[in-house]
């Protein structure tokens, strides 16, 4: 009775010991075809998609963007931490062994002896440990390290995919504005000079008031509208700086 409850007594502390319990994925439902497969959409966010362009611009603002920007060097130093974290803790998962080995030469006088004796001393020195992971502390720290490390990994694609996109998609935004731009001006170029010929032609006595009022204030309507566009530029090329 007594070595019945001893042995009870053990299993409950062993199972007390033990550190959390295995991870098991949780299932969750997703559907049965996707417009891409898993190779192609990983070929995709991977690939230099900006480079398709074909624009020497772009290329250098996100190799600018991608070289100084501060959450993605934030990103890169946590995944460097986590791998040499991950070294660490995975390696405690394996016997540590330990070499060394020493030499030395002395001389001593002995009373009576003509000349010093030379003596030559060589020591070898091994070591060896291993900590047995019994209660499963060391496996739930790799787990928990190798976590991190995806984790942070994951974290730095998706800051650089975040960067990437905003900053193509600014320039294309800028490069879309300088083409309005453009066509705002010509309009303006275009109504100006309509409204020259309808003041000749009203003082000729050809059109009406009301006519050239109405050309003017078309006239006044595309000068209006280069302002708001130049705005959006300059807030695009500030954004594109930073």
């Amino acid at each position: 009775m007594r070595r019945s409850l001893i042995a009870a007594l053990l299993a409950l502390l062993a199972s007390g010991c033990m550190i959390g319990p295995d991870y098991l994925r949780p299932q969750v439902e997703t559907p049965a075809a996707w417009r891409l497969s898993e190779q192609a959409a990983n070929d995709l966010a991977n690939t230099a998609w900006w480079k398709e362009f074909d624009d020497p611009v772009l290329d250098d603002l996100v190799s600018t963007a991608l070289q100084n920007n501060h959450d993605l060097l934030i990103a890169t130093a946590r995944i460097e931490a986590f791998t040499g974290r991950y070294g660490i803790v995975r390696a405690e998962l394996f016997p540590q062994v330990g070499a060394g080995y020493e030499a030395s030469r002395q001389r001593s006088t002995v009373s009576g002896a003509s000349s010093p004796a030379t003596y030559n001393s060589y020591q070898a020195l091994i070591s060896a440990s291993w900590e047995i992971d019994l209660w499963g502390r060391i496996r739930r720290l790799n787990e928990a390290a190798r976590a991190q490390l995806l984790g942070s990994e994951d974290a730095r694609r998706a800051v650089i995919l975040s960067l990437v996109g905003r900053v193509a998609g600014a320039y294309i935004n800028l490069r879309d504005l300088d083409r309005q731009l453009e066509i705002a001006r010509a309009t303006a170029l275009s109504r100006g000079e309509s409204y020259e010929v309808f003041q000749e032609r009203y003082l000729g006595g050809i059109i009406s008031m009301l006519e050239l009022s109405q050309n003017k204030s078309q006239y006044d309507e595309a000068l209006a509208s280069i302002p708001p566009i130049e705005k959006a530029i300059a807030q695009q090329e500030n954004g594109l700086s930073v």
